[in-house]
């Protein structure tokens, strides 16, 4: 029997590699089903026509942002090449879960059950949520671990919060705006729709930030577990140095 750390065709075996994936797959179709409620707290306030309350963010706010976590988790411990076989995966499996929601969706339901205009509301799929959606997140996940990489491999010892917010700010930007803008451009006003990128962005990027106490010896602890010792991809016990497909 193949051992199971050897399956994703990497020339030394990890240890957790696995575990994080899934993770980061499973945080992803969470807070795609999550996203499909809009969310709006505070009152009704907009000075001089700007629209500043309610903040407006979608339901996915509340876990999608821990996938940048772990996927910054899978750039900085196994490299670029390991974290985009990651986002790729993620991505097959969400456009996956669209088709399966669609393909229920117009499956005619049994009368006796009553509740289609429910799961309609809920997911049945709207083209531009669902191109928006993956647009979004394999641009900004892999603008996100290209770019963590790239400073990793110029980083000084005690700069990884450095390239965590780093990343994140180029990730999460990219991901925000094609999302929102994809998804709900000529369907809510301007205002509601700046309002809503600009609330999705600051959210996901502060979040980061916040738990930055967490992922920092998460990070710690993986590179240890993996025998990763260096912030660079030179040193020959690397972890990231020994894949066999280069970071590029």
């Amino acid at each position: 029997m193949t051992d199971p750390r050897f399956d994703l065709g990497l020339s030394r075996p990890t240890r957790l590699y696995d575990l994080v994936l899934a993770s980061f797959c499973g945080m992803l179709l969470i807070a795609n089903v999550a996203a499909t409620k809009l969310i709006a707290l505070g009152p009704q306030w907009s000075p001089g026509g700007v629209h500043l309350l309610p903040l407006i963010f979608d339901g996915g706010a509340l876990t999608f942002p821990l996938t940048y976590i772990l996927g910054d988790c899978l750039a900085e411990v196994y490299g670029f090449a390991r974290a985009r076989r990651a986002i790729i995966m993620g991505f097959v499996l969400s456009a996956l879960a669209c088709a399966v929601f669609l393909a229920v969706d117009l499956a005619p339901p049994d009368p006796a059950w009553g509740n289609q205009e429910g799961w309609h509301s809920v997911l049945g799929l709207v083209p531009r949520i669902v191109a928006g959606s993956l647009a979004g997140y394999l641009v900004g996940q892999l603008l996100n671990a290209k770019v963590l990489v790239k400073l990793r491999d110029r980083a000084r010892p005690g700069s990884l919060w450095f390239r965590l917010i780093g990343s994140t700010v180029v990730g999460e930007a990219a991901d925000t705006m094609l999302f929102c803008t994809i998804a709900y451009a000529f369907v809510v006003d301007w205002g509601t729709l700046i309002n809503y990128i600009g609330v999705g962005y600051l959210y996901k990027v502060g979040l980061e930030a916040v738990l930055l106490p967490a992922t920092l010896p998460t990070i710690t602890w993986l590179k240890k577990k993996e025998g990763v010792t260096t912030v660079g991809p030179t040193d020959p016990t690397d972890l990231t140095a020994t894949v066999d497909e280069p970071d590029r």
